[in-house]
């Protein structure tokens, strides 16, 4: 009998997606892999190992944990730590010999304090251009902590300058007037700083164009095989590389107006057979793709029936029983010649393919490969 549940995850397609995407940049562009939150779902030091295998020269992250823990795996090179940090979080972060991001003088000053000054903090000033989040919005504000970083602190060094795109994958005219906003800051630090990486572009950015590129892309989402504007991976050379599947636990007769599921939310209309697949919410199964998915067996769909619960789901086998206790049942990935993608599931219930991958829980076993051949 197979695994309850396993994502089995292909390291080759990852590389494959790195050296994909490297062909795209330009100027000298590097490439940065962002392997936050567990690598997307798919490990993160095994994802970081394999991108930086394939040329990827930078990792980024969102958390001082997360920064740790690829320094415990005895992952070396530049590691950007995108996320705000609190006073609390500093120490793990200055530890790791992460990058960190800064764009108020406060931060600035506790991050010095925290720092070896045999060792100088490596930092980056993040000028918000749009997206409205971290960052400051005053242009001078952020000449100003890149002053403070070179002119007051010797236990910082300052390395990066940086901006993130809030509509690259939807709304190419706001992105432009981001890139508008940048110039002037990237050219007044130049003057201060002329050899610091200059970095904006995500995934979607990466792959809409050259004027988005600068020094450095952090693209995360199109290493995994994903595609960044949520449409079919293949029409953009990306290969995805996660798979989930679980298998048919039981295969049982439902009678006309018998029921399946809590809140017998489905009754069969005819007599028809019910496979029970041992996934669920609790896996990171949608409530939402209840009566709104199919699943493969043997090489062809079968709806999703009744409510997803934490552990179960249950789908339609039909009249005739087409499947067996024990068959492989595949929720992403390829079964014949029929594919399900992260993003065909994620467009069922009007959200993204991040949130698809990113959900898998942690009690989902991962399996690492390359082309099928153990990693």
């Amino acid at each position: 009998m197979p695994l309850r549940a396993l994502a089995r995850v292909n390291l080759a397609a990852i590389e494959r997606n790195v050296a994909r995407v490297a062909r795209e940049l330009t100027g000298g562009a590097g490439l940065c892999a962002v392997v936050k939150a567990d690598g997307y779902g798919h490990g993160a030091v095994p994802v970081a190992r394999a991108a930086l295998s394939a040329g990827a020269g930078w990792l980024a992250v969102a958390t001082a944990q997360e920064a740790s823990e690829l320094r415990a795996a005895e992952i070396d090179g530049p590691i950007l730590v995108m996320g705000a940090l609190s006073g609390a979080e500093l120490p793990l972060a200055v530890a790791a010999r992460a990058d960190l991001v800064a764009w108020s003088e406060p931060f600035v000053a506790a991050v010095a304090a925290a720092a070896d000054p045999g060792a100088p903090v490596r930092v980056h000033v993040k000028l918000d251009t749009g997206m409205g989040r971290l960052g400051t919005r005053d242009r001078r504000e952020a000449l100003a902590v890149a002053g403070r970083v070179v002119e007051h602190e010797p236990a910082l060094e300052l390395v990066g300058a940086m901006t993130h795109f809030a509509t690259a994958d939807e709304d190419p005219q706001f992105l432009a007037g981001q890139l508008a906003a940048f110039a002037p800051f990237v050219a007044e630090l130049r003057k201060l700083r002329p050899r610091i990486v200059v970095h904006a572009a995500n995934s979607a950015a990466t792959l809409r164009g050259s004027a988005c590129h600068f020094d450095l892309v952090r693209c995360g989402i199109a290493l995994y095989g994903c595609d960044p504007f949520n449409g079919d991976p293949a029409e953009r050379g990306l290969e995805p590389a996660l798979e989930l599947g679980s298998y048919l636990a039981a295969v049982k007769l439902a009678r006309a107006g018998e029921s399946a599921g809590y809140g017998r939310r489905f009754f069969a209309r005819r007599e028809t057979w019910i496979g029970t697949i041992p996934i669920g919410y609790g896996d990171g199964i949608r409530r939402a793709l209840a009566d709104n998915c199919e699943v493969l067996v043997g090489g062809r769909r079968y709806p999703l029936v009744g409510a997803v619960s934490m552990d179960n789901i249950t789908i339609d086998l039909g009249s005739e029983p087409s499947g067996a206790v024990g068959d492989a049942v595949t929720i992403i990935g390829r079964d014949g010649l029929e594919r399900q993608t992260a993003e065909q599931l994620a467009r069922r219930i009007g959200t993204i393919n991040y949130e698809i991958v990113c959900g898998i829980s942690a009690r989902v076993p991962r399996a690492h490969h390359r082309d099928g051949e153990p990693a």
